[in-house]
C-alpha cells in the first residue's frame, strides 16, 4: 500500500510537469500571437542565445529563420497549433493526477515520440539544456513503463486471487 502511495505520488509531480509544459506552450503561443506586429525573428534570436544555444545552427536556425518569414496567417496557425499542445498536456496532466491508465499510456507513448528528435539534437552538440531535456524526458518514460507493468501485473495477481 505504502508503494501505491509513493507511485502516486510520483505520478502527481510527473503532472505538474506536464502542467508546466501545458502553460509553457499556452504562454509561447500567446506571446507569438500578441507580438505579430512586431519583429518576432529578433526575439527569436535572443531568446536562442539566452539558452547558450548557437544561433547559426540546427534546430536553432530554423526556428530564427522561420521567424522572419511569418506571415498573418502562420501565426495564427502557430498560436492554435500552441493552445492545442496546451489542451493536450492538460488533459494528460489531469490524468496523471487522478491516476487513469489511459492517462500512463499517453505519457508514454508522447514521451517515446520526443526521445528521438531530443538525441538527435543532443548528437549534433551537447548543452546542458540538451542534456537536462533528455534526461528528464528518458526518466519519466522509463517511469512510465514502471508503472504500466506494475499495475498490469497488480491487476494479474487480482484477478488471480479472485479465481482461488
Amino acid at each position: 500500500m505504502a508503494f501505491d502511495l509513493k507511485m502516486t505520488r510520483v505520478l502527481k509531480i510527473v503532472a505538474l510537469f506536464e502542467t508546466f509544459k501545458g502553460l509553457l506552450g499556452l504562454f509561447a503561443g500567446t506571446g507569438i500571437f500578441f507580438m505579430s506586429q512586431q519583429n518576432i525573428q529578433l526575439y527569436a534570436g535572443q531568446l536562442i542565445r539566452h539558452f547558450h544555444l548557437d544561433p547559426e545552427q540546427g534546430i536553432s536556425k530554423i526556428i530564427i529563420d522561420a521567424a522572419g518569414n511569418l506571415t498573418d496567417n502562420r501565426i495564427r496557425f502557430l498560436f492554435l497549433f500552441a493552445l492545442l499542445y496546451a489542451l493536450m498536456r492538460f488533459v494528460e496532466a489531469y490524468g496523471l493526477w487522478f491516476a487513469r491508465r489511459w492517462a500512463e499510456w499517453f505519457a508514454l507513448i508522447s514521451g517515446c515520440v520526443y526521445l528521438p528528435i531530443e538525441l538527435f539534437e543532443l548528437a549534433k552538440g551537447f548543452t546542458w539544456l540538451k542534456i537536462g531535456l533528455v534526461i528528464i524526458n528518458l526518466v519519466v518514460v522509463l517511469y512510465m513503463a514502471f508503472v504500466l507493468k506494475h499495475n498490469q501485473k497488480a491487476k494479474m495477481l487480482e484477478k488471480h486471487h479472485g479465481t482461488l
